[in-house]
């Protein structure tokens, strides 16, 4: 089993800015540099940030750097109810438990013209993500 991964509000920094579920939407396979195998996941979750409904998408490249540390890098875009939206990108550790669920802590920068948003644009956003082997996501976000 790999090293302890953040789990709890206490343990985060920052203050919870938003938070969503959803499912994954894609898994495939694809060539690594012979040491390691690379996994590409993609998902969609609903929720809140900054107080406001939104609907997130999104894709990361995920595979393991040393025994029991998982690697993801990803990318994606969010619309929130009231029209705004932005792209995001960013990377981070996490582990697999017995079950097959990878749980990530990552690093993200957003980019927006969003009024109700910018102030993310100015921000290192930190996100607990998990994804389920039977599809099921969640994500926390801290700012």
């Amino acid at each position: 089993m790999g090293p302890r991964i953040a789990r709890s509000r206490k343990d985060m920094p920052g203050t919870k800015v938003g938070e969503s579920q959803g499912k994954v939407t894609g898994r495939r396979a694809l060539p690594g540099d012979g040491r390691y195998l690379k996994m590409e996941i993609s998902f969609e979750e609903q929720g809140t940030l900054l107080g406001v409904g939104m609907w997130n998408m999104g894709t990361f490249e995920v595979y393991e750097r040393i025994s029991g540390q998982l690697f993801g890098s990803g990318q994606g875009m969010l619309t929130t109810q009231d029209g705004g939206g932005s792209i995001w990108s960013g990377s981070g550790v996490g582990t697999v438990d017995e079950t097959g669920t990878m749980a990530f802590v990552a690093g993200l920068t957003v980019q927006t013209d969003a009024e109700n948003l910018k102030r993310l644009n100015h921000a290192l956003l930190v996100v607990e993500h998990t994804s389920s082997m039977e599809g099921a996501v969640r994500s926390t976000i801290h700012a």
